[in-house]
């Protein structure tokens, strides 16, 4: 019997394989994909997340491979261009984009060489059940059907997790898919760190990535899935046009891979624990990619499930106590960043205490460092948006100015 079966092993499973076998655990990771093998994502590894790798001793594999370090962004709301760099978490100040076919498989021998069992090719079919207790998984690999225990089964196994369907995890926070994003790989292009922009209908974002290549990435509102569908590189290249000159050299480049797209953005929170079983990642918490927090969170929260199991597993507070906590401490992490990128995600257009914020920032460095670190997830959002933040930003006129249309606007 193993102490913790972890149910998909990408960013979150692989993460929490590793970190539960570091602490002496046996542990069973498994999947049905083989590695390396590519999976839609949004890439960016946020400042927060590149931090906790070079903490996990990952980060130096991460450059190693070729994974370019962007530090400098461009963030174009319209109105004024807010130029800076990122903060430092860690002693990391910069954000990666790595492709997907690096990241996994870096993150399951980082498992496997902290002690973890990793089957690959290995497909979930059910969970097993002693009681009312999860007690292990029912699979098969290699044309042989395969039963494994364990004192917890953890689904890592993303947005149509089978182990949260199994236990009938319970949603809350969910709102309705609010863009669908679309994105693909391009040569040729010049870039000296990231771009963001920001435009009625659309958020675009350029991203360095390996292999010399640039990562464009768009979202759009769900009605336009099926012009998007229909035509899904004339209709990402008509939204890079919006951005500047991005469009332009772009076109200039070469697209390097196909088209990337989905309008599968679900947006919810799961209860991640109950008896027998816990869930992390994707398959506990769900957000609209427009900010790009997936991957960063599917790390912490990994970290944060560890810590928790490993707690209780060596005599410390009964596990579901234990796992309690775990949900406590990622909602509290968490819904902040959810309610800022929901609302991000609707592509309306900037409001007025928006437009005062951005003109406030331009031209103080330091102040639009705090401001990325918002978007990265480094700045706690409640603090950088607390009255006091805003009446310093903006001056007493100002916050009074955004108070009024912000009411006006509700009314």
């Amino acid at each position: 019997m193993y102490d913790v079966i972890v149910v998909g092993s990408r960013v979150a499973g692989a993460s929490t394989a590793m970190l539960l076998a570091g602490r002496g655990l046996r542990v069973l990771a498994v999947d049905r994909a083989r590695f390396p093998s590519d999976t839609l994502s949004t890439h960016q590894i946020q400042v927060p997340g590149a931090a906790r790798l070079a903490r996990w001793g990952l980060l130096e594999r991460i450059e190693a491979a070729g994974t370019p370090a962007t530090r400098h962004v461009r963030f174009d709301p319209g109105p004024v261009v807010l130029e800076g760099r990122w903060p430092t978490v860690g002693g990391v100040d910069a954000l990666y984009s790595p492709r997907r076919t690096l990241l996994d498989k870096l993150l399951i021998d980082a498992a496997r060489e902290a002690g973890a069992e990793v089957r690959e090719g290995f497909a979930v079919d059910q969970l097993c059940f002693d009681g009312g207790r999860v007690s292990g998984i029912r699979g098969r690999a290699g044309g042989r059907e395969l039963r494994e225990a364990a004192r917890l089964v953890v689904g890592a196994d993303g947005r149509h997790s089978l182990v949260a369907k199994a236990v009938r995890a319970p949603a809350y926070h969910a709102k309705p898919p609010l863009s669908i994003a679309y994105y693909s790989y391009w040569a040729g292009v010049p870039m000296k760190g990231g771009e963001i922009y920001s435009r009625e209908r659309r958020m675009i974002g350029a991203w360095p990535t390996n292999d010399g290549l640039v990562m464009t990435y768009v979202a759009a509102p769900p009605a336009e899935f099926g012009a998007f569908r229909a035509d899904p590189e004339g209709c990402l290249l008509r939204s890079l046009d919006l951005a500047g000159d991005l469009g332009e050299r772009v076109r200039a480049g070469e697209r390097a891979d196909r088209v990337f797209g989905t309008a599968d953005l679900q947006n919810r929170f799961h209860r991640p624990f109950g008896p027998g079983w816990a869930l992390v990642g994707d398959a506990g918490l769900l957000m609209d990619p427009v900010t790009g927090q997936g991957i960063s969170d599917g790390m912490r929260d990994a970290e944060l499930l560890a810590d928790a199991v490993a707690a209780a597993l060596d005599g410390g507070p009964p596990l579901d106590e234990g796992l309690a906590g775990y949900q406590g401490r990622r909602d509290e992490a968490s819904l902040p960043m959810y309610e800022l990128t929901t609302e991000i995600a609707t592509l309306g257009p900037p409001r007025v205490e928006q437009l005062l914020l951005y003109d406030a920032l331009a031209g103080r460095p330091s102040e639009v460092t705090r401001f990325l670190g918002v978007l990265a997830g480094a700045e706690p959002i409640p603090a950088f948006f607390a009255p006091r933040n805003l009446v310093r930003l903006l001056g007493l006129r100002g916050f009074v100015r955004a108070g009024l249309a912000r009411r006006k606007m509700a009314a």
